[in-house]
């Protein structure tokens, strides 16, 4: 109790700061006028010290536009708004500060104020800025330099803790940017190594020089996963990374007292010489002693109750130790960090489970006759969800080939699961109506809200009609999906758009029936049913991911149909957000 504060009044305080109106009564005590702004740069609170500053109650101030109330030139007059930095900052969404402004006050004379600006988020979205202003003002009718000379050192020691003041207000300004910034970052990624690396280009330099993080694994392993450290010093060294000893209970390590529910800890140059008591101990000792550290945060990723790792923080400059505000700032944001990785976690289990579902539900492809087949299911990118994408081939009864492409409207475990509901409805009605593929989606189309939990999907369904030998004919119908496209051996492509119709789900109350074209195949010719994650790229068109497929599809028409899909996939530009089906199927030469 070195301090002077108990245990007890330690938990006092943080059951105080959790109450629900602490942070209220902190704006309206403050001593720093405070207003908030919305997006468009009205005003929607000032705090007491706001309106003793300005001489303008709040109620009058509370909706009208900030710049016009207030922002004045030296001689009083209008700012013009595109001049005005705070609105500057506000259209950036940024943090910025200003000195010797003039704030107009209610009884018509100015104040002349410094003032710092952060934006303010939720859920990476902006919805306004918080403005902390002083009155920097002086006697402005006092020539300078009689003031210089009448100065008196009272006069210059209330300078002094102004300045001292408004640094203060600065230093917390930034570190609340700076827990902002990381919020907004990390909710933009459901990936952790994403996650972890653009955490540590934000704390190094700006509030360290070097930064570790420490994961734990669902067996107890720690995992070291990321080291940041200042430009141009090696980051990489193999004992830095990778797998370290196993945390102990009862140690004095740091890193394992909050590795097992501690609180964040701050250590000086002098404790980070204590001899380790543990081999996981003695490997984080010798990391910071490679890197000079000579102050320390260690800070638990999580809660206390959910510890997913911890967030290691290292100074190297003896005259810039942490302090006990850095402790704070640092374990808010290994608070927040937690919940980004175990988030992150929760969605790779799930995208696993529905990419495994999703996998496994796409049937092998049959043999019919000497026709040939091939398909290709590609995931979407780590960084995206799972998607509803699907094929399917199959004999019917009548001797006909049936293909099928697919998409289930969504991107999740449901989307997953809606695909397989929807799999096997369209593979019964196929099977037990010989009927023209338009009437067999109409009957799908009339049964999706009874029997299956899929709102909108889009589909191909084709026919492939003919003796084994030949000729063939090709009737479909599209449900709001992209056209197959036929290439021919005489070096020919073309998209088969007759057959385009709603897609399921959207029929609208119509009485009408689905499209039913047919068109001759020649031997030899080649049929591309594809999903939308071929032909749709973001920052492209449809028109030139139609003409792109295309183009690559027939430059590979006369290569083996296995080589056509990888090689179709193999030339897709990157930046591809969804999934991709592919289903292929090239007729017998003569």
């Amino acid at each position: 109790m070195a301090n002077g504060v108990g245990p007890g009044a330690k938990e006092a305080g943080r059951r105080w700061a959790a109450e629900p109106d602490f942070w209220p009564r902190v704006a309206e005590q403050l001593g720093t006028a405070l207003a908030v702004m919305d997006t468009a740069g009205r005003i929607v609170e000032v705090n007491r010290a706001a309106e003793l500053l300005l001489g303008r109650p709040a109620v009058t101030m509370r909706g009208a536009d900030f710049h016009d109330l207030l922002h004045r030139g030296p001689d009083g007059g209008r700012i013009p708004r595109d001049q005005c930095p705070l609105l500057q900052a506000l259209a950036r969404g940024a943090a910025t500060r200003g000195e010797s402004d003039r704030y107009l006050r209610g009884d018509g004379g100015l104040a002349a104020v410094s003032w710092s600006a952060s934006p303010l988020t939720d859920d990476g979205s902006l919805k306004g800025i918080a403005v902390l202003f002083t009155d920097t003002d002086t006697d402005t009718d006092t020539d300078s330099a009689a003031r210089t000379a009448a100065e008196t050192a009272a006069d210059r020691g209330t300078r002094r803790e102004r300045a001292a003041y408004t640094s203060a207000l600065e230093d917390l300004t930034e570190r609340l940017t700076l827990v902002t910034e990381i919020t907004d970052v990390l909710g933009q990624t459901l990936e952790t190594d994403e996650a972890l690396a653009r955490l540590g280009r934000l704390l190094v330099p700006r509030l360290a020089d070097w930064a570790a993080v420490d994961l734990l694994a669902d067996s107890g392993q720690v995992h070291r996963v990321a080291v940041t450290g200042p430009a141009g010093r090696d980051t990489a060294r193999e004992d830095w990374h990778g797998p370290l000893p196993a945390t102990g209970t009862a140690g004095l390590s740091p890193l394992e007292r909050v590795l097992n529910g501690g609180e964040p800890v701050l250590r000086g140059w002098q404790e980070t010489a204590i001899g380790p008591e543990s081999p996981l101990a003695a490997g984080h000792s010798d990391f910071l002693r490679s890197v000079g550290a000579t102050s320390v945060l260690t800070v638990p990723l999580g809660t206390q109750r959910q510890v997913t790792g911890a967030l290691t923080l290292v100074r190297t400059n003896l005259a810039h130790p942490f302090d006990a505000e850095d402790l704070e700032v640092v374990g808010d944001i290994g608070r927040r960090v937690g919940r980004v990785i175990d988030n992150a976690r929760r969605f790779g289990r799930q995208r696993a489970v529905a990419e495994a579902m999703q996998r496994n539900l796409l049937a092998p492809l049959p043999q019919h006759g000497s026709m040939r087949l091939a398909a290709r299911y590609q995931p979407a990118p780590a960084g995206s969800q799972v998607g509803g994408d699907w094929y399917d081939a199959f004999e019917l009864k009548d001797g006909a080939l049936a293909l099928v492409i697919g998409d289930v409207v969504g991107h999740d475990l449901t989307a997953a699961a809606g695909m397989a509901q929807l799999h096997g409805i369209l593979r019964s009605l196929a099977w037990d109506h010989t009927e023209p593929p338009g009437v067999v989606v109409d009957r799908l189309d009339d049964a999706l809200p009874a029997i299956t939990t899929v709102s909108m999907a889009t589909l191909v369904l084709a026919r492939v009609e003919g003796p084994p030998t030949g000729p063939w004919t090709l009737r479909w119908t599209s449900a709001g999906h992209p056209p197959p496209l036929l290439l021919s051996p005489e070096g020919d492509a073309r998209y088969l758009e007759e057959g385009q119709g709603l897609l399921l789900g959207a029929r609208l109350g119509t009485d009408g029936h689905r499209p039913d074209p047919t068109v001759p195949l020649p031997p030899g010719s080649t049929l591309l049913f594809y999903t939308d994650g071929l032909v749709e790229v973001p920052g492209s068109d449809l028109d030139t991911g139609l003409g792109r497929l295309r183009r690559n599809a027939l430059a590979l028409a006369h290569e083996p149909l296995d080589t056509l899909c990888d090689e179709v996939l193999a030339r897709m530009p990157p930046g591809s957000t969804d999934d991709i089906a592919l289903l292929a199927l090239r007729l017998p030469a003569p």
